[in-house]
């Protein structure tokens, strides 16, 4: 058996076919196989580039090089890859957009070549998270990647409470169908003057880069039904943090007793209205009194 080839994780375009990188087209060209998440997707992207997704073995006959690679057949195909791998045949992983593995699959085989010793290495390029964050206009020295958030209201809602009080930026991706109810529910949660910057269709021929606040971007995003179309990144600024610790526990008797009759939600509401703090402050404190 040969030695182990390499398994490339290869970032390509997110929309502006101009972003593919030289290093990614020559990778492309000189792996055995490129594993993606989509056949008909990549080959568009794979012919625009003269890439080749036919190749011949060694005893002459033809090999198909373009694999399809996701959630759904990722048991039967990472140990085939890894086979493949370690016969010596280097390996490409590509998304559909980006860069893989970013709220895409394949966290598997990357995870089985590691345990098989099979060196992985990253042909860098564009990440949609990367592209909001550099043009949101917001702190970028800590960041979170959230993702999507869950598809139903109440998950939505619980999700975003457990982060509204988080002081770095977040990053959230959302499906064009839910963009509106997401924007409501973040305003609900995290607050009408949270800061938001709302990027869509991001290198693509109508690009929105939007700075608002939450409570402006539903009334910008409802108004518009083109802004409810297309590939979404939201990116919002962490919480401000001026209220303070201490003036939260003092009123911890009063948290206590709301606490008995009240959800945790309701209570840090009505705290709120008493006191005069930050509700997501309280809200926190709220969660560590029930503890």
């Amino acid at each position: 058996m040969s030695a182990p080839a390499s398994l490339y994780i290869v970032a390509t375009p997110i929309g502006n076919l101009e972003d593919m990188t030289p290093r990614a087209i020559a990778t492309l060209k000189e792996v055995a196989i490129i594993a993606c998440e989509d056949t008909r997707t990549s080959g568009k992207l794979l012919a625009h580039f003269g890439i080749d997704t036919k190749g011949l073995t060694d005893d002459g006959r033809t090999l198909n090089r373009l694999w399809a690679y996701h959630e759904h057949n990722s048991a039967v195909q990472t140990p085939k890859i890894i086979e493949m791998l370690q016969e010596g045949h280097s390996v490409a992983l590509i998304s559909d957009a980006g860069t893989p593995l970013v709220s895409d699959p394949g966290y598997q085989l990357v995870q089985a070549a590691h345990a098989a010793g099979v060196p992985v290495s990253p042909i860098a390029g564009v990440s949609a998270a990367i592209a909001a964050l550099s043009a949101a206009g917001l702190p970028s020295d800590r960041f979170s990647f959230i993702g999507f958030l869950p598809a139903k209201t109440h998950g939505r809602q619980k999700q975003l409470e457990q982060l509204a009080a988080r002081t770095e930026t977040m990053i959230f991706y959302e499906a064009p169908h839910r963009i509106v109810a997401s924007i409501e529910d973040m305003a609900a949660v995290l607050g009408e003057t949270r800061e938001v910057t709302y990027c869509r269709e991001l290198t693509k021929t109508f690009e929105t880069v939007h700075k608002s606040t939450l409570g402006e971007l539903l009334t910008f995003v409802r108004g518009d039904d083109n802004q409810q179309r297309g590939e979404i990144v939201l990116v919002v600024a962490g919480a401000d943090g001026s209220a303070d610790a201490d003036d939260v526990s003092a009123h911890d008797a009063l948290l206590q007793r709301l606490l008995v009759d009240l959800s945790v939600k309701k209570a840090a509401a009505l705290a709120a209205d008493i006191t005069g703090l930050k509700k997501n402050a309280l809200y926190q404190r709220l969660l560590i009194l029930q503890d």
